[in-house]
């Protein structure tokens, strides 16, 4: 058994999932999972950043040694839960917090916090980190990771299989039953983003729960055709995105361009819609072949989401990887334990058909206990 533990902080800002993994030569079990809530003034502070905000320096490195705490914490309240001692996992693998991605700007920088010498400190564990940078700088974007820990769990040799993580943002990944071709991947644009920050300003609430918001409202379709206009959905990848796009201002922009009244109870079903057709129509393009879709992540919780996903996909068969026998809610921090098992072993993490990076590279830095 080579125990090794995950953990994630997504855009959303909620929690910190936190995740042990087994891996060995023949897969992944998940063996036991954690959800760490964000205190409301960490989360407050975060989604300033994340939002370009401007804070002084000290908050924000101040701000890195708090998230480390927090991933600290979730670590060992996950090993408590687990009554797994801490000596049984062999490393750690944090993502940490996103709070910057620019893998297009004239510099390519990709940043996440969360302090790694502290959690391999609070925990005496090797903690592996800092897992996007080694990627850009061999010209990749950084992101979307997970595709490579899709490939070797996810894959089948019966036939074309997509899997899509509907977090903050969504992500694709595309698996041929034929192995000789390489998986491939790419962020598609707002997962639950956008509904759970319209649903904050005019509800005052974390996330639409269920979609019922959505739900009393009607597609306001001018208004998807106009958000349909973003030239991001155009590009064609490898690319990747974030909240430093797909955001209030973005939304609001858009909004302002329409130069109509729209009950807001229709803007969050329409983003809703927006969700979906993207995600759709990456489908179609990039796996036209492809027979069955899993769903993971958040996403996978709104019944509005996934009957418009299922609606637009027909006949492509539309399951949550909970019908393989993998969690949807842990797909991601799973991940990261064995991104962590990757760089422990000396062997790559990225894809370079998935990120665009020359080659592939070692992922991250490693903080011995």
């Amino acid at each position: 058994m080579a125990l090794h533990i995950g953990l994630i902080s997504g855009t959303s800002t909620d929690a910190v999932d936190a995740a042990i993994v087994d891996v060995t030569p023949d897969g992944v079990e998940l063996i036991a999972c954690h959800g760490e809530p964000i205190p409301k003034s960490l989360r407050t502070a975060l989604r300033s950043v994340i939002d370009n905000q401007l804070i002084d320096r000290s908050v924000f490195w101040q701000l890195d040694v708090r998230v480390g705490e927090l991933f600290a914490r979730a670590a060992n309240a996950l090993l408590e839960k687990a009554r797994v001692d801490a000596s049984k996992v062999r490393a750690i693998g944090s993502h940490g917090q996103t709070v910057y991605h620019a893998p297009n700007a004239e510099f390519p920088c990709s940043v996440q916090i969360g302090d790694p010498n502290i959690i391999a400190e609070r925990t005496g564990i090797t903690t592996v980190a800092d897992l996007r940078r080694r990627d850009l700088a061999a010209g990749g974007q950084g992101a979307p990771l997970a595709p490579a820990f899709h490939a070797a769990v996810f894959r089948t040799a019966d036939h074309d299989r997509a899997v899509v993580n509907i977090g903050g943002i969504g992500n694709l990944t595309l698996l041929p039953a034929d192995d000789a071709l390489p998986a491939t991947g790419f962020d598609t644009g707002p997962g639950n983003t956008l509904m759970d920050v319209w649903a904050g300003r005019n509800r005052g609430v974390a996330m639409d729960a269920d979609g019922v918001w959505a739900r009393s409202g009607k597609c306001h379709q001018q208004l998807l055709e106009l958000l349909q206009t973003e030239p991001y959905f155009a590009i064609a990848p490898p690319k990747s995105t974030g909240r430093e796009l797909f955001n209030l201002s973005w939304l609001d922009g858009n909004l302002a361009r329409l130069g109509q009244e729209v009950a807001a109870e229709d803007i969050q079903r329409t983003l809703c819609e927006l969700t979906a057709i993207t995600i759709a129509e990456a489908i179609a393009k990039h796996a036209p072949e492809a027979r069955e879709v899993l769903v993971c992540g958040g996403g996978v919780h709104n019944p509005l989401t996934m009957e418009r996903l299922n609606d637009r996909l027909r006949p492509v068969d539309l399951r949550s990887t909970l019908s393989i026998g993998f969690d949807p809610d842990w797909v991601e921090a799973a991940a990261f334990g064995w991104l962590a098992a990757r760089t422990m072993d000396g062997l790559p993490g990225n894809l370079p058909a998935v990120t665009g990076a020359n080659h592939p590279v070692i992922l991250g830095g490693i903080y011995s206990a």
